[in-house]
């Protein structure tokens, strides 16, 4: 009896050992692999990966679970603020299924349908679902074509009105100081009317490598100067250069980047970063009638996944109110984008004042780029100076 006792005790001894071993074992190789992939990692784990996870629920559900610890937070909530039920706010945060938004229960099932992951922050004049700006990727070999220019088109002739204003010094300048930068890392995307192709049904033809996107960019830069803000503008021709790195046009983000952060390295007075495109959508969703002149319309285009993302949604959402006090139905709105349906970053993470903004579309014409470049330099003019008063900077 006492033998089996023995046995028995030491069998157990000798699995607790063995366990013990196994343990041992399993805690040095996690240990060694921490060590070898902390250093990748530490880069990685910044708050944009914090925001990345809790961007995909709403806001209003992680702050009313915040104002279950403090009752503090329930005094932000508006009056009209319906509280949230359990199980929905535990659907939310166990599977990012919102019950109100069916998007959130087919996106990642039914192929293409990601395309609607995209967030109308804020609606414009008509904007919904159906027709937000379309992200293309053409061939390297479309982009580097230089197509026909209509001369007549592109060379307007300025008024006497302009001329005057041209001629009228600024009220405030930065004096001398480049603020704004501008770029387009679209280059290629042009505009039917401005090639001779007015009216063509195939808005693909909209591209060329020198009578494109950046002559508006320009318009936009002269104007700000007129203003008073010093503005830069890079007129790089993306398709070229990715052609030369054998690169293709999805990577054309990649490509301005690298153009953006050597301007900035240049140039530390630069605080607003603007990237001008253009989008595919045709004529009925990008025009619009104020005051009987004809306007492109814009949109404010905004990435999802960078921690700089609701200081750069401030910027879009004052732009837009301004746009709409001053030229009502001019802006389309605001557009949040993930990586699902975009891009998601859009170089924004590099300044806390970096916008992407649609500029009208494949049907618009010089007149109607030209009312709205001035539209927009008059409304970003204007928060400018308010802001440098705020701070008191004003020159």
């Amino acid at each position: 009896m006492k033998s089996s006792n023995d046995n028995r005790a030491n069998f157990f001894v000798l699995t607790y050992r063995m366990i013990m071993v196994i343990i041992c074992v399993v805690v040095l190789i996690s240990s060694a692999v921490f060590v070898v992939s902390y250093s990748a990692f530490k880069e990685q784990f910044h708050s944009s990966i914090v925001y990345q996870t809790l961007s995909k629920h709403k806001a209003e559900t992680l702050y009313y679970l915040m104002s279950q610890e403090n009752q503090h937070f329930k005094k932000a909530f508006d009056d009209n603020f319906s509280t949230p039920s359990l199980s929905s706010t535990l659907l939310e945060l166990s599977t990012s299924i919102r019950t109100q938004d069916a998007r959130s229960l087919f996106g990642s099932e039914i192929p293409g349908f990601s395309i609607f992951d995209s967030n109308l922050i804020i609606a414009g004049e008509g904007t919904n679902f159906t027709n937000f700006p379309k992200e293309s990727a053409p061939p390297i070999e479309e982009v580097l074509k230089e197509r026909e220019v209509d001369k007549e088109e592109v060379e307007q002739p300025s008024t006497e009105k302009e001329k005057e204003q041209e001629e009228k010094p600024p009220a405030n300048t930065t004096n001398g100081r480049k603020v704004v930068y501008i770029y387009h890392t679209h280059s290629w995307e042009s505009y039917l009317p401005l090639l001779g192709l007015e009216g063509d049904g195939n808005a693909d033809k909209a591209a060329d490598s020198k009578t494109n996107i950046s002559m508006v960019g320009e318009m936009l830069g002269r104007e700000l100067e007129s203003q008073g803000i010093g503005a830069e503008v890079d007129t790089t021709n993306i398709g070229a250069k990715l052609n030369e790195k054998g690169w293709k046009t999805p990577r054309s983000y990649a490509m301005s980047r690298t153009i953006v952060q050597e301007a900035m390295a240049q140039n530390k007075d630069l605080t607003y970063l603007i990237d001008l495109h253009r989008d595919s959508l045709r004529k009925k969703d990008t025009t619009i009638q104020i005051n009987d002149k004809s306007y492109a319309r814009v949109m404010f285009v905004l990435g999802k996944e960078n921690q700089n993302f609701e200081q750069n949604l401030k910027l879009s959402k004052a732009l837009h109110e301004g746009l709409e006090k001053k030229y009502p139905g001019l802006s389309r709105g605001v557009l949040g984008k993930s990586k699902a349906s975009g891009n998601g970053v859009y170089n924004q993470d590099l300044s806390t004042n970096a916008i992407l903004i649609e500029m009208g579309g494949v049907d618009n014409n010089m007149e109607e780029l030209t009312n709205t470049v001035k539209a927009l330099a008059d409304v970003l003019s204007e928060f400018y100076w308010d802001a440098e008063k705020v701070n008191g900077n004003e020159s």
